[in-house]
This record gives structure tokens, C-alpha cells and sequence, in this order.
């Protein structure tokens, strides 16, 4: 087999100027970077990093979106607070509200199902299965045959590699779809609440706080991995029983200082450092504006519609926070971005790209017509991106549903083989989890003033900009008013059932015939916009089958380019698991012109604390405070117990919860922000301003201890 690129990309990094601070790094990759992670501190052997089923790697895990790690030999799992919020909230009410309150399961049977779809993902095995997936004949494939051929591809490995009962396997692309990695983990489904701080704690400053330093947040919270009494993955049961992982980090008994060696390992989400100059264009100057002005419109619309129904408003607490968390995200990248020399430094790295390619006559015919081809096709994706902004946020809810399960009706009349990534058995479990777990999340007022928000902007366009499919499904005609769309809407609700959990899960199972000859509106709906949709969707492969050959070309040369100057290239985040690693840092030039220190302490909390909204600490948390009762969790140097702290590590969403570990590779807590200015990194890495954001175990510690208590948990964990 010939080598990949991957490792020939990574062979260019013992010569390479990496950094410490910078690159997001597969754990194939550490030993190349074995000389920067000494000199950065680190005491472990950085192969024991590459073997995935040993310590440390093995008690990492990802929650589908949030990364956590095994802290107990009984399947405990740390994570942050936010990522285990929507299970507070849904199973809290007006009468015991546990997000205001905080939960502590002081035995495995007062423990809670998390929320609907919960999984715990431990990954076993990865392997490079390129070639598997782009074949020679494969290779030679464009528009949708390339798609339709790739996809057999990565269905058969995933099929095989699925055999093995319990296990959920991936095939993630890597350098724009260069390469390819099938990924083996164990899919625990039981997964069940054990302990979240009060509000006032794990979420402590509030969205005002949210991005910004100094931080006094205690963004943690534990989740258990149960396992039917075999050990093997089932679904929620009363007989089932704690995990057992092989791997457990152990929890540091020495605080971190200033410039110590830290490293963060999780599944961080998407970077775009490689992105094309007009991809960044469109990007700051359409989608992220967009996004900005339509997430402030969304936080107003629940807000208002919730503010007289406290169980409305626990049902989009999460929703709220999610929003909330992208919204200062997005501003704080246009922020950032503004005045800033972004876009042409990209636009001079490619067009550098470029010149190399046209200097030689076997580059420029290997790269030079993939590179225009992929321009060409960005340029018409932004174009119908643009004219459709309105379009997907105009869908009620469960039209969005009902289209769904008319899309999975037709394909279960197919053999699974056949069937569309998304849709065979496999993914069944996900379906009816996103089915039933509607009920907490969802309330027919607040759905209904959202879409009308999005709808009366998406009518307001011409008719030649609208989709047509849409509005005879809908019953848009032009010029029509706010008063007469929100008629319709009424219309449209009113006759659905889909409210209805029972009825709603009853279209799992239905058939296209059935599907055709009901007559609730939002079926009636899907079933009018399916055969225009699936065009659509064939036409979008097309597309998207050119993209893939020419994005991957445009990579290729990236890589032959960076490795012609001696310099590293290590794919974008993609939700895989990574490693980064810094150290401890304090900043001297923060955004608001004064230092910013490595550690915040509990006497900020005093500070800021107001009692009431986002700042309202638990009395009790403020009274232990205040009596300075803080046992074994002082730090030397501070005097007092530290929150959280500053490094110089290279993160983005998906690496909240993640473990951070100091040089022995010991549990020194949970990686769980960014400061704002910072964020833009996720497009382009800026050494000097780059820091993220920590919660000190030992405030988590001092916290469980002190405050709520958790004496069982400490135990379980070795803290005692």
C-alpha cells in the first residue's frame, strides 16, 4: 500500500516551525512533534499518546458534540455543565427546578436518564481506509456517481466494521475529503445523570460572562455509563449496571501554577484554517451578520413568549443556552475580524498557492484546474445560500419532522445496503429518540411565533427568489400580509396531530401509501414538497460530488506546497479526537487593556456576586466562602481556592468538557471556553492572543466538598 499523504504530511513536521501552542493534533501524529512536547514539559512518552486503547486516551470519550473522560472505575464521567444542561433541564419543573437548584444522586438509584438520545462514545480502533473509500475506479468518478460510489464505499466498511454488536462506527474525511479514517467506538445509550451544580454555579456569569476573562464559572457536571450486567451496551433499563471502563485518569493531587505544562485531550468540532479567501468573504460578510441579527430576533421571540409559562420556558432553556453560546461567538468573531488583515493575508497565501502550482508545468497540470473548479463552484453554493437565507427558518417544526419520516418511509422500502447514510437500521435508535424526545423541548406557541418571524421576511421576496415547492406546500401566494401568513399558520397547526406523542411516533412505521393518504397538514406537506425535494437533492450531489474531487485536489497541492517550504499541515478540526497541549499562561494585553492573570479565585465570586440572575451564587456557596472554609484546596501562592485559569491551548467547540491533564497526564480539570477575542482562531490561529479557558479541579473539588456535599462522588473518584 502506498503511504498516505496524511503521513507524509506529517513527515514534514520534525523540520517544521510548529509551536506548542498551535495545531489541533490527531494522535497518529504526536511522535512527529515528540521534541516540542518535552520542551513544552511534558513527562509522559508521547507514543503512549498515539495507542488509543491505553492511558490516557482510553478513558477519553465524546457525548456526540461535548467531549468527557472515565474519572471513576464504576463509569463516572466528567464533562462540563453545559453539556449536561439539557438533561437538567429536562427533567426538572416548575416544582423542582434543578438547573436553579443543582442535582446530586447520592446513590446509583436516585440517579436520572439523561436527556432523549444521550449516547457515551469510546473510541477503540481507527484505521486509514483512503484507498478503501476512493478506489481507483472511484477516482476516475465525477458529480453524482463520485458521491453515490464514495458512499457504497463507506457503507460496506461501516456495515462490516459494525458486525460486532454494540459498536458505532464513522468514516470522517480529513484535508476537505483527501482522506478518509474509519473510526470504531463502543455506543453506551444508557447514560444517566449524577450531578450538576446549582445554576448559579456551573453557569455563574451567565451569557455576560460567557467568552470573557476574568471567569468565575464552575462549568462541571457528571454523567454515569451503564451496560446491561454482560458489559455490553443496552438500552436504559433497571437491571443494568455501571460501566466498567479499562482506562480511568487519575486526579492530580498538586495544583497547576503559572507556566506549567497543560494538555487538553477531546473531540474538538470544525476549524477552517484551510478555507479559501471567498469562503471567508462569505462567511464574515454574510453568514455570521446573519446569523448574529437572526439569533438576537430568536433570544427575543422565546423570551417573550415564555415569560408568563415557566414550564415553556424550562422546555427552551437549552435551546436558549445553545443560541446564546453561538451568538457571542459569532459577534466576537466579527469583532475580531474587523480591521483585521484576514481576508487578504488569505487571499495572498492563495494566490501564492496558486503561483507555485502554474510555475511548474506538472503542478499546474495536476492542481491548476481543481483549484478553479472549486472557486467556481463556492461562487454558486454562496449565490443560492444567499437567496435561500429566510428559507430554513420558515419550516414549523414539525414539518421539518413529518419530512423526515416521509424521507425514511421511502427509503425502509429499499434494502438497508441501498438505503441513504442516515436512514438505514442503524440509525433507527436516533430517530425514535429525536421523536420522543420532543416533549421537553418543544411548545406550539413559541414554535408557531418563530417561524411567522422567519416567514414574513422569507414572502416578502419576489416570487422569482422564493422556492416554489415551498410555498404551494405552504400556501404562500405574493403580497401576502403578516395577518394573512399567520392565518395559514394557524391553518397548518391546527390541523396537525403531530403534537401528539403517540401519534407523532406512529409515523415510524408507516408507508409511503400511508403517508400519502393522510391527512394531517404537515404530512399532507412533506408528501407535497418530496419529489420536488429529492431533485433537488440530486442536483446538490452533483455539486457536491465536483466539490469533493476538486477540494481534495486543492488540498493535496496545499500539502506538496507547505511541505516544499518545511512546514507542517495538520488537517481542520472535524469532531475526531485531538490533542493539544500549552501551558499555563496569564496574558499581558487583554482586550480591555489591562493584564490578564492565569487564575481567578473564589473572592471574585464575592465580587461579583448580586444575588439575583446571572451572578446569583448559592447562599451557602457564598457563606463557605466568607468563613474561608476551603480545607485542602487553598493554593500556596494564592492563598485562597482558584476557579479557573488561563492556557495558551488551541481549542473550539466540541472540546467543551474536555480533560485537561498536566505533564504526569493526571486529571487537573475541564476545558469549557475561549476568551472572545481569541475565537477567531477557529479560522486563523493567533499565537499571542490565543487562550483558553479551564475550570481548576481544585474548585470542582472544594465546590462537591464544601458546598454541595458529594462526599459519595469524592470517594468514588479517589478524592478522599
Amino acid at each position: 500500500m502506498k503511504k498516505s499523504l496524511f503521513a507524509l504530511a506529517a513527515l514534514t513536521m520534525s523540520g517544521a516551525n510548529v509551536y506548542a501552542d498551535e495545531g489541533m493534533w490527531m494522535p497518529q501524529q504526536l511522535p512527529q512533534v515528540a521534541k516540542q512536547l518535552k520542551a513544552a514539559g511534558l513527562k509522559l512518552d508521547p507514543k503512549t499518546l498515539t495507542q488509543l486503547t491505553e492511558f490516557p486516551m482510553g478513558a477519553i470519550v465524546s457525548l456526540g458534540g461535548c467531549s468527557a473522560s472515565f474519572v471513576s472505575p464504576q463509569g463516572l464521567v466528567a464533562t462540563n455543565h453545559h453539556c449536561v444542561y439539557d438533561s437538567v433541564a429536562r427533567n426538572s419543573t416548575p416544582e423542582k427546578n434543578l438547573l436553579a437548584d443543582g442535582f446530586l444522586a447520592k446513590t446509583l438509584a436516585e440517579e436520572l436518564p439523561a436527556g432523549p438520545g444521550s449516547r457515551i462514545f469510546v473510541t477503540t480502533e481507527v484505521n486509514n481506509v483512503s484507498e478503501k473509500v476512493i478506489s481507483a475506479d472511484v477516482a476516475k468518478l465525477t458529480g453524482k456517481a463520485r458521491i453515490d460510489a464514495i458512499e457504497k464505499n463507506q457503507k460496506t466498511l461501516i456495515a462490516a466494521c459494525e458486525k460486532e454488536a454494540g459498536f458505532r462506527c464513522s468514516i470522517p474525511s480529513f484535508y476537505g475529503g483527501l482522506e478518509f479514517y474509519l473510526i470504531k467506538q463502543m455506543e453506551i445509550k444508557d447514560v444517566r445523570l449524577v450531578h450538576a451544580p446549582a445554576e448559579g454555579v456551573g453557569k455563574f456569569g451567565g451569557d455576560t460572562d460567557n467568552w470573557m476573562w476574568p471567569r468565575h464559572t464552575g462549568d462541571y457536571g457528571f454523567y454515569r455509563a451503564y451496560v446491561s450486567k454482560d458489559g455490553k451496551p443496552a438500552e436504559y433499563s433497571k437491571d443494568n449496571v455501571p460501566y466498567t471502563p479499562k482506562h480511568v485518569l487519575k486526579l492530580a493531587k498538586d495544583g497547576l501554577k503559572e507556566g506549567d505544562f497543560v494538555m487538553v485531550l477531546g473531540y474538538p468540532g470544525r476549524t477552517n484554517r484551510h478555507r479559501l479567501p471567498s469562503e471567508i468573504a462569505y462567511t464574515f460578510d454574510f453568514e455570521y451578520p446573519n446569523f448574529v441579527k437572526g439569533s438576537a430576533e430568536t433570544l427575543a421571540i422565546i423570551a417573550n413568549e415564555t415569560k408568563d409559562n415557566k414550564d415553556a420556558n424550562l422546555k427552551y432553556a437549552g435551546m436558549v443556552a445553545n443560541i446564546n453560546n453561538y451568538y457571542k461567538n459569532r459577534q466576537g468573531m466579527l469583532d475580531s475580524y474587523a480591521g483585521s488583515d484576514i481576508l487578504e493575508r488569505k487571499t495572498k497565501e492563495h494566490a501564492d498557492l496558486k503561483a507555485w502550482v502554474n510555475s511548474n508545468p506538472k503542478t499546474k497540470a495536476e492542481y491548476a484546474a481543481d483549484i478553479e473548479k472549486i472557486e467556481a463552484i463556492y461562487a454558486k453554493r454562496d449565490a443560492t445560500a444567499k437567496k435561500e437565507s429566510f428559507l430554513a427558518s420558515s419550516y414549523p417544526r414539525f414539518l421539518g419532522t413529518a419530512r423526515t419520516l416521509y424521507r425514511l418511509a421511502h427509503e425502509k422500502a429499499k434494502p438497508d445496503a441501498e438505503r441513504r447514510a442516515g436512514f438505514q437500521n442503524r440509525d433507527l435508535p436516533r430517530f425514535k429518540a429525536t421523536v420522543d424526545g420532543v416533549e421537553r423541548s418543544y411548545d406550539e406557541k413559541v414554535d408557531k411565533a418563530l417561524v411567522l418571524n422567519s416567514l414574513v421576511k422569507y414572502a416578502a421576496a419576489p416570487a422569482a427568489e422564493r422556492n416554489a415547492n415551498f410555498d404551494n406546500a405552504m400556501g404562500i401566494k405574493d403580497g401576502m400580509s403578516k395577518v394573512q401568513l399567520q392565518t395559514l399558520l394557524d391553518q397548518m397547526y391546527a390541523g396537525s396531530q403531530f403534537g401528539d406523542k403517540t401519534f407523532r411516533a406512529s409515523w415510524l412505521n408507516k408507508s409511503v401509501d400511508e403517508f400519502k393518504a393522510s391527512n394531517d397538514s404537515f404530512i399532507k406537506a412533506a408528501v407535497a414538497m418530496f419529489d420536488e425535494g429529492m431533485k433537488r437533492e440530486v442536483a446538490d450531489q452533483e455539486s457536491a460530488g465536483d466539490m469533493q474531487k476538486a477540494y481534495a485536489s486543492y488540498m493535496k497541492a496545499k500539502i506538496a506546497y507547505m511541505k516544499s517550504k518545511g512546514q507542517a499541515v495538520y488537517p481542520d478540526a472535524n469532531s475526531t479526537l485531538r490533542v493539544t497541549f500549552g501551558k499555563v499562561a496569564s496574558r499581558p494585553f487583554g482586550a480591555d487593556g489591562t493584564t490578564w492573570t492565569a487564575f481567578t479565585t473564589v473572592k471574585g465570586i464575592t465580587a461579583k456576586a448580586t444575588g439575583t440572575g446571572e451572578f446569583n451564587a448559592p447562599a451557602n456557596q457564598l457563606a463557605a466562602i466568607k468563613a474561608k472554609d476551603f480545607g485542602k484546596y487553598v493554593d500556596p501562592v494564592l492563598k485562597t481556592v482558584p476557579v479557573n485559569y488561563l492556557a495558551t491551548l488551541d481549542i473550539t467547540g466540541g472540546n467543551s468538557g474536555s480533560a485537561a491533564l498536566n505533564a504526569k497526564g493526571e486529571f487537573i480539570g475541564l476545558a469549557f471556553d475561549g476568551t472572545l477575542d481569541s475565537i477567531i482562531a477557529d479560522w486563523d490561529y493567533n499565537k499571542a492572543s490565543s487562550r483558553s479557558i479551564q475550570v481548576d479541579l481544585r474548585y470542582m473539588l472544594w465546590q462537591m466538598k464544601h458546598v454541595d456535599k458529594a462526599d459519595n462522588l469524592l470517594k468514588e473518584m479517589g478524592a478522599e
